[in-house]
């Protein structure tokens, strides 16, 4: 019997979750949370094999979470589920040593096989997945042009940027308005984000 700890915050999705993965006659759910800060002291207390951990959840997020239990109850694997198929998570995902990584819209066959391929030791990645960290290995940003978003997510004004990089305050408001264009971004806030969530701004 694989013992199982889901999180999600959304009540709903992980009521559905929950009846999913009853109905697998080799799994147990022990523990439901909603929040992301509420995983480790519900691991610890239920001791499951297998944690299924939604990423985007409220207190610390899944990632945060799935490295905590890493830390400090490594018998307990994580898979995660993202609706974000961005290089961004898997590499987060893989830094946080997770055991497995899933999108949302899944099937239910292949999360329960997921679950039992996690639970045996196994890594587990969703194709799709695969297919964007094939396709995203380098970002589009040049250097250049990543150490003035650098700078002006550090909250430096145009002025300031130019001054640490020896530019013209003509060029920094150029290579922002590149910086925007190519990430498909609103605004330079928006390129930021967009550059932080794709693993390309650390």
């Amino acid at each position: 019997m694989v013992r199982i700890l889901l999180a999600e915050d959304m009540h709903m999705v992980r009521a559905a979750l929950a009846a999913l993965l009853r109905l697998e006659p080799d799994f147990q759910v022990v523990a439901e949370v909603e929040r992301g800060d509420a995983v480790l002291a519900a691991a610890l207390e239920c001791r499951p094999e297998v944690a299924v951990i939604d990423v985007g959840l409220p207190g610390i997020d899944g990632l945060s979470a799935a490295a905590l239990l890493h830390a400090e109850l490594p018998s307990c694997r994580t898979l995660i589920l993202t609706g974000l198929g961005k290089a961004g998570a898997l590499r987060r995902a893989l830094s946080a040593q997770v055991s497995g990584l899933l999108l949302k819209d899944a099937s239910p066959a292949l999360l329960a096989e997921a679950v039992r391929r996690v639970a045996v030791g196994e890594r587990v990645l969703d194709p799709q997945l695969a297919y964007v960290a094939f396709d995203s290995i380098e970002g589009p940003l040049t250097e250049r042009e990543l150490e003035v978003l650098r700078l002006a997510a550090g909250g430096a004004g145009t002025t300031e940027i130019a001054a640490a990089l020896y530019l013209s305050a003509g060029t920094v408001r150029n290579y922002l308005t590149a910086i925007v264009t190519k990430l498909g971004a609103r605004n330079r806030l928006d390129a930021i984000r967009i550059a932080r969530e794709d693993g390309w701004l650390n």
